[in-house]
C-alpha cells in the first residue's frame, strides 16, 4: 500500500470509503500524523430529524481516520455469542466466544469462533432496513452475505465505485433482527420456577438448579409460583417457557422440542408458544406415547427467537454448532445514509464472519491490514486526519443554493474545525467568509488556540451575521492536561484566547467538560477554573460531567488504570448503566457547581448541564449521535 502516491480516482482499491483522494502526505512538523487530502462532495451537513440540538446544519472540514480495515456496525448491534446469547458488540473482547459460519450457500452452517481483533473508529453512518424491521447501522464498506454473495453495503454498477453492493429488493442470507433478552422481574422468576418445579422435583442440569435456588429467595416460605395463573402475563410466560425447556426440552439434529405428560402443564406451554407466535407442530412423542410434544418448525431462526426471547439457563441445550442458518432469508427494504458519522466498530474472528443481528456479516481482511500497518483503535483518530481540502469552494457552492434558507450552521460538533491541521490548510477563514457571504448565521466550539488568527475576521462578520464561539477548557492542572489532552494548548492558552475573542467584541462562551469525578469535580479544583475564566471575561459556562461513549470508553478505562488504577472501582460503579454517570453524582456535582457559578457571575445563560450524552441524533434502535454544541468534546 503506497498512500503517498494515489491519486483522485485511484484511491478506492487501497482506502475503501475514502472517495475523492488525492493524496496523503506526511510532515516533520507534525510527527507521526497522515494527512488524507480528498475533495469533497459535500460538507454542509443536515442534523438528523427529531434531534432536540439547538441546530439543524453542522460544516466539518476535518473527520478520523479512514483506511483499509471495515469499520462496520454501531456499538449496539448485537452479536451471536457462542453460548447462544447475544452481546453488543462494542461490549466485545479479544478472545469472546462467538458464532461464525462454514460452508456455502444453503449450506452455511454455525460454528463457534474467537474473537481475534477488536477496534472502532468514527465513519459515515448508513441504515440497512430489512423487511422484517430489522435495522443496522453500518459503514459504507461493511459487507453482508446475500444470496448471491458478499455485498458492499454501498456501491456502484459503474466507474471507480463499481462493486457489489445492497439494492432494494436483494436477498441477505440471515433471520433478522434478534429478540431481546427478558428482564428477570417477579414475574418471570415465578414463570421459571413455575415450569422447572411444578412437576415435583429440580432438574438434573447443575445450571438451571443453581438458578431456581438464586430465584426461591424472593418467594419466602410462599409456593403460590406452583399454581398456573388463569391469565399470565408476558414475563410469566418467557419464564414459564424457559423453566419448561431446562426441565423438559431439547435441541438435537437442528430441532428444539418441549414434551410433558401433565394436560395443564402442556396447554399452558401451547398458550405461551402461541402468545409469543412461534411456530410449532404437535405431534405425539416417539418414545413415550403419552407425553405431547411441541416441536418449532420455523428452523435456526425460530430457535435462536426461543432461546433469545425465554433465556433458559442450561449451557448444553443452548448449542447451535452446527446449526443450518444459509436457507434462511430476509430481503433488504432500504439503505439510507443517516448524514452523520458515528462511532463504528468492527471485529476479526477466526472463520472471517460472524452474525450480526441475525445477519451473516463479513469482518473481511481487517485483521491482515490492521496489523500490516500498525494501526490502532485509539492511536488512529489522533494520527490519520482526513482532510476535506475543497470544503470552502464546495460550502459556497452549496449556500448559493435557492433551497437554502440561511438557517444556523454549527462548527465543532463532531470534529475541532481548529485542530493543528488548521494552521497548515487554512480552511476556516473561506468557510467563515462563505458562510457570512450568504447570511447564514455560524457559531464555533474549538480548543484550538488557530482560532485567534481568525479573530479579526469573525469580528468583521459578526457586523453582518449573527457569530458565537465557545471554547472548550475542562480543567486547569497542566500535568492532568497534558495526559488527557496530548497535542492541544494548554489551558492558560486557551484562557488567552477567551480574552482575545471578548477584546474583539465576540461573544465567547466556555464549556468545562469533561469533569473528571473524584479528579477534577472538587470545590477547590472548580471554583479556581471558575475563577479564571470569570476573569478571562467568558460570557457563561456550562459545565458537563464525563460521559463514556463506546470507543471513548475503552480508551478512558486504559487511561485510567494506567494512571489512576485506584480508582477504577469508583468509576465502574459510576457507569455501571452505561456511558451516563450516575444520576447521584450528577445531582450531586450540579449542587457543587450552581453557587459557585453564581458566585463568579457565570451562570447568566447556561450553567451546569446534567446531561452526559446528547439525545440520539439518529432516528434508529441503540444509534448515538455526534455531540451538539453544548457538549464535552471527544476525548481522543
Amino acid at each position: 500500500m503506497r498512500w503517498e502516491r494515489q491519486r483522485a480516482g485511484e484511491g478506492e482499491p487501497s482506502l475503501p470509503g475514502l472517495d475523492g483522494l488525492v493524496r496523503s502526505v506526511r510532515s516533520p512538523e507534525f510527527d507521526g500524523v497522515t494527512f488524507h487530502e480528498v475533495h469533497a462532495k459535500s460538507v454542509l451537513n443536515r442534523v438528523a430529524e427529531g434531534s432536540q440540538v439547538p441546530f439543524r446544519w453542522t460544516v466539518n472540514p476535518y473527520r478520523g481516520c479512514s483506511h483499509a480495515c471495515t469499520y462496520c456496525l454501531e456499538g449496539g448491534t448485537p452479536v451471536l455469542m457462542a453460548d447462544g446469547r447475544h452481546k453488543p458488540i462494542s461490549e466485545l473482547k479479544v478472545g469472546d466466544l462467538i458464532f461464525g459460519t462454514r460452508g456455502h450457500g444453503v449450506a452455511r452452517r454455525l460454528v463457534p469462533t474467537e474473537v481475534l481483533a477488536h477496534w472502532t473508529t468514527v465513519r459515515e453512518a448508513y441504515r440497512v432496513t430489512l423487511d422484517d424491521g430489522t435495522a443496522i447501522v453500518a459503514g459504507p464498506d461493511h459487507r453482508f452475505l446475500g444470496a448471491r454473495g458478499w455485498k458492499y453495503v454501498t456501491g456502484s454498477m459503474l466507474g471507480a465505485a463499481q462493486r457489489p453492493h445492497l439494492e432494494v429488493g436483494g436477498d441477505l442470507v440471515g433471520g433478522g433482527r434478534f429478540a431481546r433478552t427478558p428482564d428477570e422481574t417477579l414475574g418471570y422468576r415465578a414463570g421459571y420456577l413455575c415450569g422447572m418445579l411444578r412437576s415435583g422435583g429440580f432438574a438434573t442440569e447443575a445450571d438451571a438448579a443453581a438458578r431456581a435456588l438464586r430465584y426461591l429467595p424472593d418467594f419466602g416460605s410462599s409456593v403460590g409460583f406452583m399454581r398456573l395463573p388463569a391469565e399470565p402475563d408476558a414475563h410469566w410466560s418467557r419464564g414459564f417457557l424457559a423453566g419448561l425447556f431446562d426441565l423438559a426440552g431439547a435441541y438435537r439434529r437442528g430441532v428444539l422440542s418441549i414434551a410433558h405428560d401433565e394436560t395443564d402443564v402442556v396447554d399452558a406451554m401451547f398458550a405461551a408458544l402461541d402468545r409469543f407466535s412461534f411456530e410449532y407442530d404437535t405431534v405425539g412423542h416417539r418414545r413415550y406415547p403419552g407425553r405431547r410434544q411441541a416441536r418449532l418448525t420455523g428452523g435456526t431462526g425460530e430457535v435462536l427467537r426461543f432461546l433469545h426471547l425465554t433465556d433458559p439457563a442450561v449451557a448444553w441445550k443452548r448449542s447451535l454448532d452446527g446449526a443450518t442458518i444459509g436457507s434462511a432469508r430476509r430481503t433488504v427494504a432500504s439503505v439510507d445514509a443517516l448524514g452523520l458519522e458515528l462511532p463504528l466498530f468492527d471485529i476479526t474472528t477466526g472463520t472471517g464472519d460472524f452474525i450480526a443481528e441475525g445477519m451473516v456479516s463479513h469482518n473481511c481482511f481487517a485483521r491482515n491490514t490492521h496489523t500490516y500497518l500498525d494501526f490502532d483503535a485509539g492511536h488512529d483518530f489522533d494520527t490519520q486526519v482526513v482532510v476535506k481540502v475543497n470544503a470552502p469552494q464546495v460550502l459556497a457552492a452549496q449556500l448559493k443554493r435557492p433551497s437554502w434558507q440561511r438557517e444556523h450552521v454549527a462548527m465543532g460538533t463532531n470534529t475541532d474545525p481548529y485542530q493543528r491541521a488548521e494552521g497548515r490548510y487554512r480552511l476556516m477563514p473561506g468557510i467563515i467568509r462563505a458562510l457570512a457571504d450568504s447570511g447564514t448565521p455560524l457559531s464555533i466550539l474549538s480548543k484550538g488556540t488557530v482560532m485567534a488568527r481568525d479573530l479579526p475576521l469573525l469580528e468583521a462578520v459578526s457586523k453582518d451575521v449573527p457569530v458565537s464561539l465557545a471554547v472548550s477548557i475542562a480543567l486547569l492542572d497542566r500535568e492532568l492536561q497534558r495526559r488527557l489532552e496530548p497535542g492541544t494548548p494548554s489551558p492558560q492558552a486557551r484562557l488567552d484566547l477567551v480574552r482575545k475573542a471578548r477584546a474583539a467584541g465576540l461573544p465567547c462562551s466556555v464549556l468545562v467538560a469533561p469533569v473528571l469525578p473524584y479528579l477534577t469535580d472538587s470545590v477547590e479544583a472548580l471554583d479556581a477554573l471558575f475563577t479564571q475564566l470569570a476573569d478571562a471575561g467568558a460570557g457563561s459556562v456550562t459545565v458537563i460531567p464525563l460521559h463514556l461513549r463506546p470507543g471513548a470508553r475503552e480508551w478512558f478505562a486504559s487511561w485510567l488504570g494506567r494512571n489512576h488504577p485506584q480508582l477504577v472501582p469508583r468509576y465502574k460503579r459510576l457507569y455501571s448503566r452505561g456511558a451516563y454517570a450516575d444520576r447521584g453524582y450528577r445531582a450531586l456535582l450540579g449542587e457543587r457547581v450552581g453557587p459557585l457559578l453564581r458566585r463568579h457571575g457565570l451562570a447568566r445563560e447556561t450553567g451546569y448541564n446534567p446531561r452526559t450524552a446528547a439525545e440520539p441524533e439518529v432516528p434508529a434502535p441503540r444509534a448515538e449521535a455526534p455531540p451538539p454544541a453544548s457538549e464535552q468534546l471527544r476525548l481522543l
